[in-house]
């Protein structure tokens, strides 16, 4: 799940000063979170660092985190799937005609088009933390399984509008996010987006022959 921006949340590839301030600190200090945890991992982000990335006073971090860093990561890790879903919607909505391929293929090029303009730094900020914390931090173990539900199921109800039986959509979608999941670890690992190619023109195809 990328993180770049989409409508009513700030884009990674925004100046620092965020534009016009329309987040608040607390806003900025999440979407931040998941930015450095997606770059650096968890144990590498630190509270001061997110803070500086926001540019937000260091003393509101415990006034909107008091459950410390523990609550900073699971919410910047429910940020991420929700942003997720939604961009599913908008892939969708950006369809003439949608199909499964087609769905995998745009979920595919915003990584593809990530990595080509902005290079492997960075990841899935899911992904991160649950390697990171999924043996260490129940709370966050937990938060990451929300996040993969909060971008599964959207896609499952995707996938069923355009004609996969409603009985084997949750499970395709869980394939096309391990799928790629996946491709965007062996791309980081090669610096070379072979592995993303790979999947949309492999998976794809077998996508769409489960319509009904």
């Amino acid at each position: 799940m990328a993180a770049s921006g989409t409508a009513g949340e700030p884009r990674t590839d925004e100046p620092r000063t965020y534009g016009p301030r329309t987040y608040g600190p607390r806003e900025r200090m999440v979407f931040s979170a998941a930015q450095l945890i997606r770059r650096d991992g968890v144990a590498a982000t630190g509270m001061r660092d997110v803070a500086v990335h926001a540019q937000a006073p260091r003393g509101s971090l415990q006034h909107y985190f008091p459950g410390g860093k523990e609550q900073l990561v699971n919410e910047a890790v429910a940020w991420a799937g929700r942003y997720a879903g939604r961009r599913i919607a908008r892939f969708m909505a950006a369809m003439e005609h949608p199909t499964p391929s087609g769905l995998f293929a745009a979920m595919v090029q915003q990584w593809t088009g990530e990595f080509e303009t902005a290079g492997f730094g960075a990841g899935c900020p899911v992904a991160a933390a649950t390697v990171d914390c999924a043996d260490s931090t129940e709370s966050t173990r937990t938060a990451t399984a929300a996040a993969f539900a909060a971008w599964s199921t959207p896609l499952a109800d995707a996938l069923t509008s355009m004609g996969v039986p409603a009985a084997e959509a949750p499970a395709l979608a869980t394939l096309m996010i391990s799928t790629l999941e996946g491709a965007i670890l062996i791309a980081r690992a090669e610096h070379d987006t072979r592995a993303l190619h790979t999947v949309a023109q492999h998976l794809g195809p077998l996508l769409d022959t489960r319509t009904s």
